[in-house]
């Protein structure tokens, strides 16, 4: 697995307060250990054990979406 970078874009924002678009990046490591950063006024870091765990808390019931758009080459220390 390689490192991934991405965004959390979330479709319909029904509390008004992260807003819709991308609200966040992410990096996800080969591990699975995904970071998210928001984007706001007021960011934040928080760190899941992978994505699907942070789509489950942040998702809004399929409103928001991990979307990955690069696959880093992994370290050859593996």
């Amino acid at each position: 697995m390689s490192v991934r970078v991405g965004v959390l874009l979330r479709h319909n924002d029904e509390t008004g307060v992260s807003g819709e678009g991308v609200v966040a990046d992410l990096i996800e490591f080969p591990d699975g250990l995904c970071i998210a950063h928001w984007r706001s006024a007021t960011p934040s870091t928080l760190i899941f054990p992978n994505a699907k765990q942070l789509v489950a808390v942040h998702g809004h019931g399929g409103k928001t979406e991990a979307v990955f758009f690069a696959d880093l080459p992994s370290p050859r220390n593996e």
